[in-house]
């Protein structure tokens, strides 16, 4: 009887099992392969660790890879905090509107990234609506070279991620902020708590697993980070956002093709990201 129910178990999920072995396990081995395969185009051969050996003499490699922490570094400390002190915020009970207020700052997250993407490179342009504001308002002589200028278009793209993505996260804090009980706040305002020792030692630590998970996600996605990039810089001026997505995508489809390369640096990015997690997870501690 057992092998009869679980003979019908694996049938139930046999075409699950296997259209992943088809569409994620196999593609990952066949990766992995690949990141050992050397020439140009489909013309490849076995070369070993010839691709790992040329990531540490790749200077575009090491500027892609340097971007992409900066933009990690800076701009998801800006956005996790971002999005908690707004969650706390749309999180009282007395606020008026605030399912409104909730609804407008999520509401980027369900744009379109090439529409939105788009419009932030027509905004940011030299004769785009932010200079001309800026312009009218007396605060600059010139147009600033957001696209233009190295380090203003840094600072485009760290503005366009945390404007679509912060609404993302502010979400997750107030889900988790409407399970903590109202009466531990009301024990500390009788304690003459202020509104920032309330925020910094009942807010947070009672957040501190949806933290952590937010700060997972969203370092996952900054070591992705494409579409943006593409759309508003392409990784210019003179390579100055290129991040290593974009650098993967470049060698496949953009210089000469040479997959077998391709495959080693996006290995890199797994890489990154699992040493990531697991100091985080680490930081972060048994409570999380």
């Amino acid at each position: 009887m057992n092998r009869f129910v679980n003979i019908n178990g694996w049938g139930f999920v046999s075409l699950s099992l296997a259209l992943i072995l088809a569409f994620a396990v196999y593609p990952i081995i066949q990766s992995l392969w690949l990141s050992t395969q050397v020439g140009k185009g489909v013309v490849t051969e076995f070369g070993g660790l010839t691709n790992v050996y040329r990531l540490f003499r790749d200077p575009l490699f090491k500027t892609a890879l340097f971007n992409t922490f900066i933009f990690l570094l800076v701009q998801v400390p800006i956005m996790l905090t971002l999005a908690l002190v707004l969650a706390n915020t749309l999180n009282n009970p007395d606020l008026k509107y605030k399912n409104l207020f909730r609804i407008a700052i999520f509401l980027p997250c369900v744009t379109s990234l090439v529409a939105y993407s788009l419009l932030f490179k027509g905004m940011f342009s030299q004769d785009g609506v932010i200079n001309s504001f800026l312009l009218n308002l007396h605060l600059i002589n010139e147009p600033i070279g957001w696209l233009t200028d190295p380090f203003w278009a840094k600072i485009t793209i760290i503005t366009a991620i945390t404007w679509r993505w912060t609404g993302y996260n502010m979400i997750f804090y107030i889900a988790a902020l409407q399970n903590v009980d109202r009466s531990i706040y009301e024990a500390a305002d009788l304690e003459g708590a202020n509104a920032f020792q309330k925020f910094t030692r009942i807010t947070v630590p009672m957040l501190k697993p949806v933290i952590l998970f937010t700060t997972v996600i969203s370092t996952i996605g900054t070591l992705q980070l494409f579409d943006e990039i593409m759309n508003i810089t392409n990784g210019g001026p003179a390579n100055s956002t290129i991040t290593l997505s974009v650098y993967i995508y470049k060698l496949s489809f953009q210089y000469v093709p040479n997959f077998g390369y391709a495959a080693t640096v996006s290995y890199v990015i797994v890489l990154i990201v699992a040493l990531l997690s697991i100091l985080q997870f680490k930081v972060a501690g048994k409570d999380a």
